[in-house]
């Protein structure tokens, strides 16, 4: 059973947390495309990072500062450029960001984590950056959180933001996130940022730990376009403002702190995936009755990613071989004669036959907004959940014109 409750709130809602987000010329629209979250007191920090050989230089700094101390006080976000593939100029370029926000907000350099968000392969217009950067102090406010949220988008159509409350010992403690995240969306840390920010007081490396648990459970278990993207990166801080006696690992109360974390990641997560470029429908595909968590997640990794399938899903078209085929190209070890498929609740397939359905009445279901494909392995209990989109003309579209 939950132990915590869904609330109204932004990034901004843990206690000692501040954010905002401001036009500073970046994009070539005018919209917000340069963010801050910044914490009262140093806060305890955990982070998640693409595993593309490729790793943009505000990921490389941001690695580097947490690496330090197992801390952050701010992290700054910009969106329209991703800082990415530029060299050392990329990084000095990122450093200097660093230390633009130590400067405006009198705190250390290497707890300002960098996040940058965009077109690769081009330099970020530094001196628009730092004039944005002595701006933002000015437009913080009890109201200017969710301008954070708005700040980091780039092909999103909406903003993506959670927030939870729970009592530890006694002591209430609030935690909030928020993603962007629509194109260049794979399993992996898949382009996405995330970032969470709790009033609890958290040891570090259960924090890490926590974060990483989540992460595989969330966050990698979704794809839009099957592309790994050089900036994917989750952030959490945890400030410990709450006041709470410090969470670890051994606490009794530890369970419920990952499972709210894990909750927030895994809403921010579907949201991305609901988001995704040119997509109508949220395509959810569960699988069960796995001989183990790793292959349950190998085949709900396989089917979410598979074109075939999530265009089968745009056109209503109940082609549950698509289905079977992504099972059986997975490389997990499974029997090929226990499968059963469903969509919904509609049974199309047992025992890998396909088995006598309304064409009409799957139509109808697949017609909906969020579309649930079960696949049962029948080899034991475990089970793994993987989200996605369809895929439709508007994603060529959108990405064709990406640059422009």
């Amino acid at each position: 059973m939950s132990t915590f409750r869904v609330i109204e709130g932004n990034i901004a809602k843990p206690k000692g947390f501040k954010a905002t987000g401001i036009y500073s010329g970046i994009k070539k629209v005018e919209k917000h495309d340069l963010g801050i979250l910044i914490s009262e007191v140093p806060a305890y920090a955990a982070g998640a990072y693409t595993t593309n050989l490729f790793q943009a230089a505000p990921l490389v700094v941001t690695k580097e500062s947490i690496g330090q101390q197992g801390k952050l006080q701010a992290i700054i976000v910009n969106s329209g450029n991703a800082n990415a593939c530029t060299g050392e100029r990329g990084l000095d370029d990122a450093r200097s960001m660093q230390q633009a926000v130590a400067n405006a907000f009198s705190i250390a350099p290497e707890h300002v984590g960098v996040a940058s968000t965009g077109v690769i392969g081009e330099y970020l217009p530094m001196s628009k950056v730092i004039q944005g950067i002595e701006n933002l102090p000015a437009s913080l406010s009890s109201e200017s959180g969710p301008f954070f949220s708005q700040a980091i988008l780039t092909t999103d159509l909406v903003e993506k933001t959670v927030c939870v409350e729970l009592e530890i010992g006694g002591t209430l403690v609030t935690m909030a996130g928020t993603a962007k995240g629509s194109g260049m969306i794979h399993p992996n840390m898949a382009t996405m940022l995330a970032f969470i920010a709790t009033d609890a007081k958290v040891d570090q490396a259960f924090l890490q730990a926590s974060l990483k648990k989540a992460t595989d459970e969330t966050f990698n278990m979704i794809t839009v376009d099957g592309d790994t993207s050089t900036n994917d990166m989750v952030l959490v801080m945890a400030n410990g403002l709450s006041g709470n006696e410090e969470l670890s690992e051994t606490h009794p109360e530890a369970e419920d702190f990952y499972q709210a974390l894990c909750y927030c990641m895994r809403e921010l997560a579907k949201k991305i995936a609901r988001d995704g470029e040119g997509a109508t429908k949220l395509l959810e595909v569960e699988v069960k009755g796995g001989p183990s968590k790793a292959t349950a997640s190998q085949v709900a990794k396989t089917v979410i990613s598979s074109n075939l399938v999530k265009t089968a899903i745009y056109g209503a078209d109940a082609n549950w071989g698509r289905i079977l085929c992504a099972v059986g190209y997975s490389g997990a070890d499974i029997s090929p004669d226990k499968i059963d498929v469903f969509l919904g609740d509609i049974q199309v397939v047992e025992s890998s036959f396909p088995i006598p359905f309304s064409e009409e009445d799957a139509r109808e279901y697949l017609l909906q907004e969020n579309v649930k494909v079960v696949v049962d392995l029948h080899m034991g209990s475990e089970k793994a959940t993987a989200w996605g989109c369809d895929l439709t003309y508007d994603y060529i579209r959108i990405n064709a014109s990406y640059r422009s």
